[in-house]
């Protein structure tokens, strides 16, 4: 995908927990399998793709099938976590599925028994995927009402902030606005201090690192759309990469 659709997905992404009485169809859920794999080869993570995941739910409605995100007991990996799998989570949406991250509202010892998890690797949290309902049911509006009371502005994510920000990073912290949280909590804070952005959540051991990891890609994909092309070190610092344009010397006539 390019960066203007994963801003679209972006843009039309919403928590859905209604889905339609029918499952993914097989080649929908072979792409979906490649996604995993090809993220568990590109990071320490132990993403698991399930057929069907409706035993271990019971307020979502339908048919659907979700992805055990899994990986080792430490706050990076969950921070990877939240950072591959919304990229799963957006080209799923991009492509007219409906998705879900979800923690804690879900059968933890039915998707453990799905799954067969190692004893030294770590359930995070779930996401599931399916053919979503037209409209939202009485629950997910309700829900969606409880947890948007009030959304925290970008602005109110700063501890810091000695000058004004770019208009890239303004666009980039946008979008971070736009990133799933729990609860709509929106736990990352940052900083940006002598031209240097960083972030960081309170309960680094906890879903805060996956909802850092979410927050993350956002940013990186704002800045790409504006031209800026960055990652995040591992003290949690945007860094930008500079690109360097070859000069080739003139021949002499």
């Amino acid at each position: 995908m390019t960066t203007q659709e994963y801003i679209k997905a972006i843009e039309m992404r919403h928590s859905r927990r209604a889905y339609q009485n029918r499952h993914l169809d097989e080649a929908t859920k072979n792409v979906i399998k490649e996604m995993v794999e090809a993220v568990n080869k590109s990071s320490n993570l132990d993403l698991i793709f399930i057929d069907d995941a409706t035993p271990a739910f019971r307020i979502f409605q339908g048919k659907f099938s979700m992805i055990a995100v899994c990986g080792d007991d430490s706050q990076k990996s969950m921070e990877a976590a939240g950072y591959y799998g919304e990229s799963i989570v957006l080209q799923c949406v991009y492509h007219g599925l409906g998705t879900c991250w979800v923690s804690g509202t879900f059968n933890e010892n039915k998707v453990y028994e799905m799954t067969k998890l190692p004893r030294n690797k770590r359930l995070y949290c779930v996401i599931a995927i399916g053919y979503p309902k037209e409209r939202q049911n009485a629950v997910e509006k309700t829900m969606y009402k409880a947890t948007h009371k009030k959304n925290k502005s970008y602005q109110d994510m700063f501890e810091s902030c000695d000058e004004k920000l770019s208009e890239e990073y303004s666009y980039a912290m946008k979008l971070v606005e736009m990133a799933p949280s729990a609860v709509n909590r929106r736990p990352v804070k940052f900083r940006y201090e002598n031209g240097v952005l960083s972030g960081r959540v309170e309960e680094p051991y906890s879903d805060q690192s996956i909802d850092f990891g979410i927050a993350k890609l956002h940013f990186v994909l704002g800045c790409k759309a504006k031209g800026i092309n960055g990652k995040w070190s591992e003290n949690n610092v945007f860094e930008e990469i500079k690109t360097q344009k070859i000069k080739f010397e003139k021949e002499d006539n």
